[in-house]
């Protein structure tokens, strides 16, 4: 089988390639990257070491798009992934829709080419933001929780947030290029007969994530935390009680397999994939987890709330281990202490990075 994978140096992109060559033998990887991500390049050694060909492109230009190897499977890893981008003053709107939007339409066309399978990485952030602040929720051992006692919107449960949500504006310029990507994704598969899979992926965390405040929150709070390095916990009264989820990559690799064995374009391509109830935690809890690893750390407070942030996100998969088998296997403190060990012995990470 022949899979391309765009954005392959990063995280996301180099951990599938690594695991999928790892869990399957005959498997021909291919990717491309535009390498403007601090830290992508350190993957492209690793990768090609381990036979993939990994070449310079870039999602956004169409010209480049077509000159892609005629494959089996592409896997849609390229995106600006953060919510913030296009309104944190250093990336414009433009910036986001090229890459996110119309990065996802040139590979959709080089699936119509070539008639290849299509796996797109959506992510939590297509759901409405003001709805999600409508979840009731209470406070439990420092971290905020699914209150069941109190009315909620359709689409949510003490398991996480299902596929039938609301999609409601506001979502961020971020959340509408993804949702926007899924739609076209779908249409291409309907009208070309495609395989298409999307998968809506909540937080993804682990050793060599490019770890920043907007974007990898859980490498940038472990290495920040053990480098005594400035930390702020944000809004909701400074509190730190936001909370999260966590995946491993290598969870979501065992799931693109298994699609990719699978014809797609189906009753169920749009899935949620997360951590779930069970490997979640808040940044007061996951301060706390460092205190006891690293010893004592202030973290200073901000009360004020801003636009695009939210309390508690925790995806329901119940979907994905319905229509094809989704589980957890990797736990949230084997990941915590994946990304201490990598943090451990890389000490300049968070500058590698960019943060």
């Amino acid at each position: 089988m022949r899979i391309l994978i765009s954005g392959i140096c990063g995280f996301v992109g180099s951990s599938l390639a690594r695991f999928l060559l790892e869990s399957e033998g005959g498997l021909k990887i291919c990717g491309f990257d535009n390498f403007s991500r601090a830290g992508s390049h350190l993957n492209r050694d690793v990768l090609k070491s381990l036979g993939v060909d990994v070449f310079h492109a870039d999602v956004r230009f169409a010209s480049d798009m077509e000159q892609m190897p005629q494959v089996d499977w592409i896997i849609d890893a390229a995106a600006n992934p953060s919510v913030l981008a296009g309104v944190d003053g250093v990336s414009s709107p433009r910036q986001v829709l090229d890459a996110n939007l119309y990065g996802t339409i040139n590979l959709l066309e080089s699936a119509r080419r070539h008639n290849s399978g299509f796996i797109l990485l959506s992510s939590s952030r297509v759901y409405s933001i003001n709805a999600l602040k409508e979840v009731p929720l209470r406070e439990e051992n420092s971290a905020y929780v699914f209150d069941s006692s109190k009315p909620s919107p359709p689409g949510v449960s003490a398991r996480g947030i299902s596929e039938s949500f609301s999609t409601q504006a506001p979502i961020s310029l971020y959340g509408a290029t993804k949702l926007a990507s899924e739609v076209l994704a779908l249409e291409y598969a309907e009208t070309y007969k495609l395989p298409v899979f999307v998968n809506r992926a909540g937080v993804l965390a682990g050793a060599g994530q490019f770890g920043k405040p907007d974007q990898g929150i859980f490498t940038y709070w472990i290495n920040s935390y053990l480098r005594r390095k400035p930390l702020k916990y944000i809004g909701f009264g400074g509190t730190g009680l936001q909370l999260r989820d966590a995946m491993h990559p290598k969870d979501l690799a065992i799931l693109v397999q298994k699609q990719m064995s699978k014809s797609g374009s189906g009753q169920n391509d749009i899935i949620n994939v997360g951590g779930g109830a069970d490997n979640a935690m808040s940044l007061k809890q996951l301060s706390d987890w460092c205190e006891k690893r690293f010893g004592a750390h202030a973290v200073d407070s901000i009360e004020e709330d801003r636009q695009l942030d939210i309390p508690w996100v925790v995806m329901d998969s119940s979907l994905a281990k319905k229509a094809i088998g989704f589980e957890i296997s990797v736990k949230l403190p084997e990941i915590l202490e994946e990304i201490t060990k990598h943090a451990q012995a890389h000490p300049d990470w968070l500058k590698v990075s960019g943060a």
